[in-house]
């Protein structure tokens, strides 16, 4: 985000924080991406979305106490204040500031998503079914830096996607999957305890779409080895590049890695290289997997 946006999401920061009755005053930014995140005195964190995640927003709340009452290691909400607090169309949600903690490994990865894949849906909690293109036309309308052939290349790509994934075959048996299983958002504490993060896109559906986010991590860019991925499919206890419908799901995780490149490109144009990079590769003008693609933030 630009600095206008940094000043944007202050401002809603300060609404929300005297609507809620919490001191803002000595707020810290911590990161400017998808969602903004500031630290409070405290320790408490307050998540600020895009306009129109308010439903999103208010999910996340809900999986984060039910997470906590099946005691499941998780981001925890900030108890006592009324979540989400909207302000000028977008969610803001209060938490408890983990310890320090780094990212987590393959298998730890492995070992939460069996945890959270084998519990029961939750019980008076409407959390939905998992959207795999959500907010992804939005994004294609709002990458400014491409052209529109780009833009118009994006679209039709999209449709096929769309296409092919109602057709996947018979998986795995439908169960409340975390949405977005990268490495990043699975860290573990100096203790050893393995957290779940950004809770946003939980929701029931394939367990194979948690599980396509590591083998991607590996195959498709190298950010794990291949060793790494052995492990994961280990203590998981499933490979998921076994299945027929693999390479449905890599293509769409690919495409939202993507797209998700074209939405930071728009704000700060730095990145645009990467985004050419990332479009190249889908479109096979740059050989095989693995690609050298590089984080945005």
């Amino acid at each position: 985000m630009s600095q206008s946006a940094d000043a944007g999401t202050r401002a809603v920061l300060d609404e929300a924080g005297r609507r809620a009755g919490l001191d803002v005053a000595g707020a810290e930014l911590v990161r400017l991406g998808e969602n903004a995140l500031y630290r409070l005195p405290g320790g408490i964190i307050a998540r600020i979305t895009r306009a129109g995640q308010a439903a999103a927003a208010a999910r996340e709340v809900a999986v984060a106490r039910w997470l906590e009452a099946s005691q499941v290691p998780a981001v925890r909400v900030w108890s006592g204040v009324e979540q989400p607090v909207a302000v000028d169309g977008r969610a803001v949600t209060w938490w408890r500031e983990l310890p320090p903690h780094r990212p987590g490994t393959a298998y730890q990865v492995a070992t939460a998503l069996r945890r959270l894949h084998d519990l029961p849906p939750p019980a008076g909690i409407d959390i939905g079914r998992l959207d795999p293109f959500v907010r992804l036309t939005e994004r294609i309308d709002r990458a400014v830096t491409l052209d529109e052939a780009d833009r118009r290349w994006m679209r039709r790509h999209l449709e096929e996607l769309e296409a092919r994934y109602l057709e996947l075959p018979p998986g795995l048996p439908e169960c409340v999957v975390h949405g977005d299983a990268w490495i990043g958002n699975v860290v573990s504490t100096a203790d050893g305890e393995v957290v779940l993060l950004d809770l946003e896109r939980c929701s029931i559906g394939p367990p194979e779409w948690d599980l396509v986010s590591t083998a991607v991590k590996a195959l498709t860019i190298a950010g794990i080895t291949r060793e790494d991925y052995e492990v994961f499919v280990q203590a998981y206890g499933h490979d998921v590049t076994a299945w027929a419908g693999f390479t449905t799901m890599r293509d769409i995780r690919e495409f939202r890695m993507t797209c998700m490149a074209a939405q930071v490109a728009a704000e700060n144009p730095a990145r645009q290289d990467e985004v050419v990079l990332r479009l190249a590769c889908l479109r096979g003008e740059r050989g095989p997997r693995p690609w050298p693609w590089q984080p945005v933030p």
